[in-house]
């Protein structure tokens, strides 16, 4: 069946054994890896998870109904993952379905399928399955999402509260649900104690990575300034927030210069350019340099690796903001070599 946002988050948070399959497609991976968590944490700390990648449902179909319907090795709860699978899929999800029996649920994030996918039309229509399309959402939204997870976990956010939250987390529902899980622990709010989470409270311990700061940290990568680079990374670490904000920041400077460069490759002057996408005026001078040193190949290459390392922060057990400024750093040295 098709979920709403409301019907997948209840559906985690307490599984049923008539779903064996919960399939989260689309874009957003954070959103998706955030609900998985929602399962992971309905299992219990001791349920054992077992991981499955694309190429092992390719080449073996049955091997996740048998998953599926296994019994843990020490009896406790058991769930198994899967995660950046595509149509390779459709064999061992359809297996998994119509299979006698299951018992251990399954969740799968498939980031690359569109909704018209093979393996999407399969969840939907199977009542043994539900699948939720997780894409970024509109700043409105995003609001709105913030007051629904405050009041899940206590606390009613202030006029302002819930922009601010959107802003400082690029709408990451990942992120933002820690930097919530932080304030509710902060003003001792839960369900049954209502807390006013107000500016005070953001201000005491929430995130606040400023536009300023992430724009000086995605401009030093831009420009190839490896020296500056460190400090603004240092910056912006120092906060103790997710990285997300500002790789999320980095990809949309490199989208925009692929686009303004797309356009210089057919032959319309840089300024020309520049006028039409409504380049900021103080900003006219460092695009120019910018798409004058990127190619065409070198925003691709580097959008792919910024995203790589967005879906590995993103991913249980990494380190963290380590690998977002690894990438960070190549790409600025890789601009910086061509002078």
């Amino acid at each position: 069946m098709k979920a709403s946002s409301n019907q997948i988050r209840q559906a985690l948070d307490k599984p049923s054994p008539d779903i064996r399959l919960y399939l989260l497609h689309g874009p957003d991976e954070a959103t998706a890896a955030d609900l998985a968590h929602r399962l992971a944490k309905a299992m219990g700390p001791e349920a054992e998870r077992i991981d499955l990648d694309p190429a092992t449902l390719k080449n073996d179909p049955a091997r996740l109904a048998d998953e599926a319907a296994s019994l843990s090795l020490f009896g406790g709860a058991r769930y198994v993952r899967v995660t950046a699978v595509g149509e390779e899929g459709l064999a061992a999800f359809s297996t998994l379905l119509d299979a006698d029996r299951a018992g251990n649920p399954v969740v799968a994030i498939a980031p690359s399928v569109k909704t018209s996918a093979r393996i999407v039309k399969l969840a939907t229509d199977s009542p043994r399955a539900m699948a939720f399309g997780c894409y970024a959402p509109s700043a409105a939204d995003a609001e709105r999402m913030v007051m629904m997870l405050a009041g899940e976990l206590g606390m009613r956010p202030t006029t302002g509260v819930a922009r601010r939250l959107v802003d400082a987390t690029a709408a990451d529902r990942s992120v933002l649900m820690r930097e919530l899980e932080k304030l509710a622990l902060y003003l001792d709010a839960a369900p049954d104690r209502v807390r006013e989470l107000d500016h005070d409270a953001l201000d005491a311990v929430g995130a606040d990575l400023g536009e300023a700061e992430m724009g000086q940290a995605v401009e030093a990568v831009v420009e190839g300034r490896v020296a500056d680079l460190g400090g603004e990374l240092t910056l912006l670490d120092e906060g103790g927030a997710s990285p997300i904000p500002w790789l999320r920041a980095l990809s949309r400077r490199l989208v925009a210069l692929a686009e303004m460069r797309a356009d210089i490759e057919t032959g319309e002057p840089v300024d020309a350019v520049m006028k039409r996408h409504r380049v900021f005026f103080r900003d006219e001078a460092q695009t120019a340099r910018a798409l004058r040193r990127w190619t065409p190949m070198m925003l691709s290459r580097a959008l792919a690796r910024i995203r790589a390392a967005e879906r590995a922060v993103v991913a249980p057990g990494n380190a963290g903001s380590v690998l977002a400024e690894a990438e960070a750093t190549v790409i600025a040295q890789g601009i910086a070599r061509r002078g």
